[in-house]
């Protein structure tokens, strides 16, 4: 039997991601560069079955979702929400860092937002969740908290997410190595642009 796979989808682009603003719970809407974004990956993942499909509540990632082709079976996770920035919500890293020279998301959290520990275990609830399901799954959600995922999905602190980069309408594939007590990183931050680069 192949191991179980969990696919994680990053919405396509929106205003603010493409600007580089902290997105957190600003429920965005796709821009049309993320719509054709999302309808590509309709094309990528054509042919693959899941046994569950999961989307953040955010509109960004449901209508990704959709245009995937993946919105009639998909079940709405709030666990999936990206990071609640607080603060800093709709904010700039240089405005951030002019404020707070040494600050770093993954490692000191987000003033009057969520913290490190908090997403970690929203993180670790969809993780568990997920590893009680047969065959693949699939996710649609932001860059965060995909990378916290992926991070705590392979043992890492949250910390660990920071290394870990997430484009806009990328794939990634998080699996196991030989048996379900080894998980790891199958493909990470697949965006289609790789070959053309």
């Amino acid at each position: 039997m192949p191991l179980p796979r969990l696919y994680m989808i990053r919405h396509g682009n929106t205003d603010w991601s493409e600007t580089h603003r902290f997105t957190g719970r600003t429920d965005l809407p796709l821009n049309a560069h993320g719509e054709q974004n999302a309808c590509l990956l309709a094309s990528r993942l054509r042919g693959l079955s899941f046994s569950r499909i999961f989307t953040s509540p955010l509109q960004r990632a449901r209508k990704t979702c959709e245009l995937a082709g993946f919105a009639s079976a998909a079940e709405i996770d709030p666990d999936l929400l990206e990071w609640n920035y607080g603060e800093i919500e709709g904010k700039f890293s240089p405005e951030i860092h002019r404020e707070r020279p040494t600050w770093d998301l993954f490692t000191n959290g987000a003033p009057g937002g969520e913290s490190p520990q908090d997403i970690g275990s929203r993180a670790d609830h969809f993780i568990a969740k997920v590893r009680q399901t047969t065959g693949d799954a699939i996710a649609f959600a932001s860059g965060h908290i995909i990378r916290v995922i992926a991070a705590r999905w392979i043992g890492l602190p949250v910390e660990g997410a920071g290394k870990l980069l997430c484009s806009t309408a990328s794939i990634g594939i998080l699996s196991y190595e030989h048996d379900l007590n080894r998980p790891a990183i199958q493909l990470w931050n697949d965006d289609g642009t790789i070959a053309a680069r």
